[in-house]
């Protein structure tokens, strides 16, 4: 079986147990992993792999053959992007300037025209898709005028010298109340998804139960990360949320798909009709 997730800590944590053949009765599992601006793109196809992790933000563009699934991905509060610069403090700072995103159809850049739509009178300059793990250096370097920024730069920022503009998980939590939905795992509604769905949530308990089994696994694809930033990376993105999205994690899902659906970011969808709740 084909799953796609990205090398960061959480996803290798929620996922070591289900593809190293320590949940019962599970078959092998071919791991790809690829950033997210590449498995967004894949959700849009029919014959891509049968498990991935994309965006929240990606699930209107998700081909007719995936489902959500509820576990496996992350949602949480305090764990949101950030906006970086050099030189800027406030938001109307970047009217008219260059910013990097991870992808144009990451959870972190919807959240981003949220903001910029609501905080930056007539908005921002040029937008410019970059991985990553090239857009503190870019922003540091002045190659750009600032970065929406995700994963551990949340705890490495300081080391390049960059000024956090905000933090989109906290505009997020403070405007709408709900928890910030980021990453989704989907998976080919052709497979038994009640089954797969107990899968993962093994994996996930596994993981919890046994959190040094993982650590080796983990850092070997942390990008040269600290046992210690691999660690908080963990606290911060794996949460209840990951083993049952619920009624909260849902209602946080549509609120943000609700609203960017609302503003014309996104086309419309029913997440009714492609969850599954199991």
């Amino acid at each position: 079986m084909n799953i796609v997730y990205s090398p960061c800590p959480n996803d290798t944590f929620i996922f070591h147990a289900l593809t190293h053949g320590l949940i019962p009765n599970t078959p092998k599992f071919d791991v790809t992993y690829a950033d997210i601006d590449i498995t967004n793109g894949l959700a849009v196809k029919g014959d891509s792999p049968e498990i991935m992790k994309i965006s929240y933000a990606a699930l209107p563009y998700m081909h007719e053959d995936y489902r959500l699934l509820p576990c496996g991905g992350a949602l949480g509060r305090g764990c949101g992007p950030l906006v970086l610069s050099n030189d800027y403090t406030k938001a109307e700072d970047l009217a008219g300037k260059t910013v990097a995103v991870p992808s144009e159809r990451s959870t972190a850049y919807l959240l981003f025209r949220l903001w910029a739509a609501q905080q930056i009178p007539g908005g921002v300059g040029k937008i410019i898709v970059m991985p990553f793990h090239e857009i503190m250096p870019a922003v540091r370097d002045g190659k750009i005028d600032a970065g929406l920024v995700i994963h551990e730069a949340r705890f490495t920022y300081q080391n390049f010298n960059l000024k956090l503009l905000t933090d989109l998980g906290d505009w997020w939590e403070q405007d709408t109340g709900s928890p910030i939905p980021l990453g989704a795992i989907i998976a080919k509604k052709s497979l038994n998804l009640g089954e797969l769905t107990d899968w993962i949530r093994q994996s996930v308990n596994y993981a919890w139960d046994n959190p040094e089994a993982s650590m080796d696994y983990v850092l070997e694809h942390a990008q040269e990360m600290s046992p210690e930033v691999a660690k908080s990376h963990i606290d911060l993105y794996v949460n209840e949320f990951s083993a049952d999205l619920g009624n909260a994690g849902f209602a946080a899902v549509e609120s943000l798909l609700g609203r960017a659906m609302q503003e014309g970011l996104v086309p419309q969808i029913d997440l009714e009709k492609i969850s599954f709740r199991g």
